[in-house]
């Protein structure tokens, strides 16, 4: 089998791998997780994985779209935790089909060949009011509502909703938990004031 192929073959099986265990009941799981007797919610999260099992390439997201947007790493300001690299496809902006998230999350450590390890899937709605009091076009999917509204991670990006799938990084917190409590940002990160990525939880 050509190497292409064979690493192809492996990424896949190792998403069915994760969807088989994102749809059956997590014991002992804390945070957020869909009623495993919602087959809406089953099916939608297995497509999810299907749909961006090539993307565990890094370069197949690059080739797809997916722009690296905001700050390098994102500490969880409100506690423990953090998020990798945000890469956003603006096409799939409010998108709620779950093959077309809107962004991809990148480990911040790099393999020997110089390219990110593929950790989370994440959509991302604008908030209608753009009031950060007010919560009544709150989007779901997977039978969970997104967290927010929140402000902007960056220049231009509106007050929004968001929801994350940590389908290829296991998450102690919880698959859809925003921020995964065994990951930190390395310490040479600057800190840019006012830019922190304001979720909740």
């Amino acid at each position: 089998m050509p190497v292409r192929s064979l690493k192809t073959a492996l990424a896949c099986a190792a998403a069915v791998s994760l969807g088989l265990a994102a749809v059956t009941p997590a014991h002992g799981v804390e945070g957020p997780a869909p009623d495993p007797r919602d087959h809406r919610a089953m099916k939608d999260m297995a497509t999810a994985i299907r749909a961006t099992a090539r993307y565990v390439d890094e370069r197949a997201a690059l080739r797809d779209g997916y722009v690296p947007k905001g700050e390098t790493c994102m500490t969880n300001p409100f506690g423990v935790g953090a998020m990798g690299y945000h890469y956003v496809k603006q096409a799939n902006w409010g998108s709620m089909d779950p093959a077309k998230p809107t962004a991809l999350l990148y480990s911040t450590e790099k393999d020997r060949h110089g390219r990110r390890a593929l950790q989370t899937v994440e959509w991302m709605a604008t908030d209608g009011d753009q009031d950060l009091k007010t919560a009544g076009d709150r989007p779901s999917m997977f039978g969970l509502p997104f967290d927010g509204p929140m402000p902007g991670h960056w220049a231009g990006m509106p007050k929004h909703y968001d929801l994350h799938m940590w389908a290829y990084k296991k998450n102690p917190a919880g698959r859809f938990h925003n921020w995964n409590p065994a990951l930190t940002c390395p310490k040479k990160t600057p800190a840019a004031g006012g830019t922190g990525h304001a979720h909740g939880h």
